[in-house]
């Protein structure tokens, strides 16, 4: 049973749709990335699965109930962007707060206070006004609050945003908590190295539509590119492996080849085996989830194929500067 479903999902603001037919299905116990520039409709889809806003057309929903069901909203946390808490509150008076209104007696409330927010990173600083609070620690107040009641589903919008590298994997810690203890939990995200390590599947929205899913795996697999080294004394056999029909590309003392449908990297290992060369280096290429956010995006602006040869010399350049810094 998917734990968030919507169907043809539309939202229009005046002029503006906002959502342009969002179909997706989130399946209980996975992590669920969301990836979009601003505008590109994430907040208003969250906003629809929780109720906050009416949809105009499509169906949505959580646990099988419509969006929006007040017998859900117990079973949902949720971390919002830009959140602004009293700053009169400290952690502990504020997390003791929502207590309160979820119905924790306050025993429970005096037991889980204390854990959470050590867990969080903020065991030391739980008395003080968030006030005083820099912009990670209130991020931290923020993902405590999210999580205080155990929820089955958790939304966080930019959850990371503003934390330092060691907060981040913090974070990223808990997230995985949360799941290994049943949770769903969906995220929405511009830092995509971030995606990419917390999440099972991602969806790349654009423009109100959802344009890829898939598992990070799925997204980020570049099969048929491979990039192989010899030796610098050998020769690589070019001529040979061009006349086989291989599509060949030098990178400093690197040579990428692109398979093409039927092809297989073995006649090319073969072919150095045959020759008693020595390989020293071979990966098959990935992309990462930034690679496949900018290209998507630049497809639908002007200009993209000269940023896209600029980007490519940059990155040989690189690949070349980064071959002389290795046989120094």
């Amino acid at each position: 049973m998917a734990v968030i479903e919507t169907r043809d999902l539309r939202k229009r603001y005046k002029q503006v749709e906002a959502l342009r037919g969002v179909t997706l299905k989130v399946e209980p116990g996975e992590v669920f990335g969301l990836l979009g520039q601003n505008g590109a409709g994430k907040t208003t889809l969250i906003k629809i699965l929780l109720g906050i806003v009416k949809f105009g057309e499509g169906e949505a929903t959580l646990f099988h109930h419509p969006a929006g069901t007040a017998d859900v909203r117990n079973r949902v946390g949720y971390l919002p962007e830009d959140h602004r808490f009293p700053e009169y509150h400290s952690a502990y008076s504020l997390l003791d707060y929502y207590g309160i209104l979820y119905g924790m007696s306050k025993d429970d409330r005096r037991k889980k206070i204390p854990e959470l927010l050590d867990q969080v990173g903020l065991a030391s600083r739980m008395n003080d006004k968030i006030r005083t609070y820099s912009k990670g620690m209130k991020q931290r107040t923020g993902i405590a609050q999210a999580i205080f009641h155990d929820p089955e589903l958790i939304f966080l919008d930019e959850p990371t945003d503003g934390v330092d590298p060691v907060g981040r994997r913090e974070i990223r810690e808990i997230i995985e908590d949360r799941r290994k203890r049943g949770a769903t939990v969906f995220v929405n995200s511009h830092l995509l190295g971030e995606i990419e390590m917390m999440c099972d599947r991602v969806a790349i929205m654009q423009k109100g539509q959802l344009i890829r899913e898939g598992t990070v795996q799925e997204l980020t697999a570049q099969r048929g590119v491979y990039v192989i080294g010899i030796l610098e004394r050998d020769r690589f056999p070019e001529f040979e492996l061009r006349q086989e029909g291989f599509n060949l590309r030098e990178i400093g003392d690197r040579w990428e080849i692109t398979l093409t449908d039927g092809q297989s990297i073995t006649p090319v290992l073969e072919l150095l085996r045959a020759q008693n060369l020595n390989v020293v280096h071979m990966i098959e290429k990935k992309q990462t989830l930034e690679d496949i956010f900018v290209s998507m995006v630049e497809a639908a602006e002007p200009g993209v194929d000269a940023r896209r040869k600029r980007r490519a010399v940059e990155r040989d350049e690189y690949e070349r500067g980064r071959d002389r810094r290795d046989r120094r």
